[in-house]
């Protein structure tokens, strides 16, 4: 392609609000809008995004946007089980590809995207928001890269969330079938904790990971065993340990649907990002606090600048790997599905 033109991407797949984000950072980047269609018109996500695109065209079937030869990106928010499908047609139609995480949910499917990654010469890039799309990590990233706090030797990261949450419904009138079925979510682990493995390896600096352990469960939702509303990771890499809880019990008395954080413990200080809200103190989120040598410190990180959505388009263009290396995507999601499959499984959890 000519690298002086816009990217002209097509969005497949829209049934998370994820996708939102990501058709907001690729238009902010400076990419073409050119086509949208999914599995689920009917769906609130798939509604919200005509209503906010009512430019861009609606196709009947996703087959006919990933079959368009000028179409070079593809971003996908499908049911989680449709996103390596709709990876490996894309990919094998000559685009790159960008899927909100998790995105594949068995070691199957992975497989078979990184044989289609293989064999293009494309790429598959997997959005975990947590830490493309949140000013404090990035600025974090950049500390630790500095030796702000020295050798980093271990992480630890929650990622609570809502159920009710309107912001991820879309303003819909509850979660759909999908996310009660772990065949189609995928399970906690591989759905929520993919972001907290992804900024495991990237902190310690780790191309490789091993879970040691890892339990899921269900305490809260008997009545819908498929959901898992509990999950815990141990990991270890050869220089760095990891440790994760995500779960989907946040009260509704928080003003956000999580309070996400992230802990990242060095040889000489350490770094805490309370992601979305600093509990009973500064409003908003992007909240960065550091302890070193010299003292306490806190840096507000929500104007700090996000380079995910340019980097990619700079990799259609240029054939690079700047937003995030490929093998370091398979490997986080690798990690997590393998954490996903061997889980101890406790309470009501299938």
């Amino acid at each position: 392609m000519n690298s002086s033109q816009p990217v002209r991407f097509a969005a497949v797949g829209l049934d998370h609000a994820h996708i939102f984000g990501q058709v907001a950072g690729l238009l902010k980047a400076g990419a073409t809008f050119v086509g949208m269609a999914t599995d689920d018109p009917a769906a609130a996500v798939a509604v919200s995004m005509r209503e906010r695109y009512p430019d861009v065209p609606f196709a009947e079937h996703p087959d006919e946007l990933i079959a368009r030869d000028d179409i070079e990106l593809i971003v996908t928010a499908g049911v989680p089980d449709r996103r390596g499908p709709i990876a490996v047609a894309a990919l094998r139609a000559g685009k790159d590809v960008v899927a909100d995480k998790p995105g594949c949910v068995s070691l199957e499917q992975l497989e078979e995207i990184k044989k289609a990654v293989d064999e293009t010469g494309r790429f598959w890039s997997v959005t975990f928001s947590e830490r493309f799309e949140v000013g404090c990590v990035m600025k974090a990233g950049e500390l630790v890269r500095a030796g702000r706090i020295g050798q980093v030797v271990q992480t630890m990261g929650v990622g609570p969330h809502r159920i009710g949450d309107r912001g991820h419904l879309a303003g819909g009138g509850g979660r759909p079938d999908w996310f009660y079925d772990k065949a189609r979510y995928g399970g906690i682990l591989t759905d929520i904790a993919s972001h907290q493995i992804d900024q495991f390896l990237w902190f310690t600096g780790s191309r490789t990971g091993e879970v040691v352990a890892s339990t899921v469960g269900n305490f809260a939702n008997p009545d819908e065993p498929g959901l898992q509303d509990f999950g815990e990771i141990l990991l270890r890499s050869e220089n760095a340990q990891g440790y994760i809880r995500v779960d989907w019990y946040t009260p509704k008395g928080l003003p956000t649907w999580g309070d996400g954080r992230l802990t990242v413990l060095g040889t000489e200080g350490y770094l805490e990002m309370r992601k979305y809200v600093d509990l009973e103190g500064r409003p908003g989120g992007n909240h960065l606090f550091v302890v070193d040598s010299e003292g306490t410190h806190y840096i507000d990180c929500s104007d700090v600048e996000l380079s995910y959505y340019p980097d990619l388009l700079r990799d259609v263009r240029e054939r690079t790997s700047t937003a995030a290396p490929q093998e370091h995507t398979f490997e986080t999601m690798r990690l997590a599905l393998t954490a996903q499959q061997n889980a101890t499984i406790r309470g009501a959890a299938q």
